[in-house]
């Protein structure tokens, strides 16, 4: 389905230090020592992120959770995009991700309806291959959106995306190189709405403060930029309204193997019960305004809420 741009675990690594491990004895946390979980019978779970600091700080509360439950956890966050990080998941080499539905669901089926969260979250199960499955959705939720300058937004009266056909000027689209290709991206501007894109640069950071800045600047006029950014509402940036759906509803869930079983699930499915569309973006806020590492971030919320 995908081409893998990263490769497997550091299976070589772990062969060079294998020997040396074993003289030493793997303290419990070692993601090396698959046999010495602190769950009993439990093995170690492989919980990733993809290259983005808001799902890094969503996979380490997992981690830390997952933890706290007596479960040996191996982190590999940071993998990137969903191109390089689901054949891993659906290889079985990672147990633990933290998706968002819609995205997920349409990387799946490229032609799937959409609908409301919970109609997605349906579509979403039955598309999974097998030995994959979702857990139970947050009501946080991190969407993809189409945003402007405020001050773009007035002076072509902006509200929603079908609006930019109001825009007389030049518009150049920032974000992922991957955008270029995917449903919502540049292409489907052009075809469901008839919006003319003068061209596509590429901004390599999901998003982020590199893409908030050539937005600011005018460097680019329309960004790709998630809702559960603060830095939307700390720029005076404007997400465009999308009665049409244009975008899935993209709830956060836990997408896991098979190798988390009826405790782990309970745990992930708590995390999930606690985490509310407020909340992530106070959580990512901690890290863009605070520049608070993803481990303090989650110690801190997970201590708060009561779950460790």
């Amino acid at each position: 389905m995908f081409t893998i741009t990263r490769g497997r675990l550091a299976l070589v690594s772990a062969v060079a230090v294998g020997a040396v491990v074993a003289l030493a004895g793997c303290a419990s946390g070692d993601p090396l020592d698959e046999g010495n979980s602190s769950s009993e019978g439990s093995e170690t779970l492989v919980v990733g992120s993809q290259d983005y600091y808001s799902n890094e700080i969503i996979a380490e509360i997992y981690a830390q959770a997952l933890e706290d439950g007596g479960f040996t956890v191996d982190r590999q966050f940071r993998i990137g995009q969903r191109e390089a990080y689901l054949p891993e998941i659906e290889s079985g080499s990672i147990d633990v991700f933290p998706e968002y539905t819609g995205s997920l669901l349409q990387a799946l089926e490229a032609d799937a309806p959409g609908g409301t969260a919970d109609e997605v979250y349906t579509a979403l199960e039955a598309a999974l291959p097998d030995g994959v499955s979702v857990l139970d959705r947050a009501d946080a939720s991190d969407q993809n959106s189409w945003t402007v300058t405020q001050a773009f937004a007035d002076t072509y009266g902006l509200t929603d995306i079908a609006s930019l056909t109001a825009v007389t000027e030049p518009i150049t689209v920032g974000g992922n190189s991957e955008l270029e290709t995917r449903p919502y991206g540049p292409t489907a501007l052009k075809e469901k709405y008839g919006i003319e894109i003068a061209g596509f640069t590429p901004v390599e950071d999901s998003g982020g403060p590199l893409t908030v800045k050539a937005l600011v600047d005018n460097k680019i006029q329309l960004a790709n930029i998630y809702t559960a950014d603060p830095n939307i509402a700390s720029n005076d940036l404007v997400a465009l309204d999308d009665p049409d759906g244009l975008f899935f509803p993209d709830n956060v869930v836990p997408v896991v193997s098979e190798k988390v079983d009826a405790d782990a699930a309970d745990i992930l499915n708590a995390v999930s019960a606690a985490l509310d569309a407020d909340t992530l973006v106070a959580l990512n806020a901690q890290s863009v305004n605070d520049q608070a590492a993803a481990d303090t971030i989650a110690t801190d919320w997970l201590t708060e809420q009561g779950l460790i």
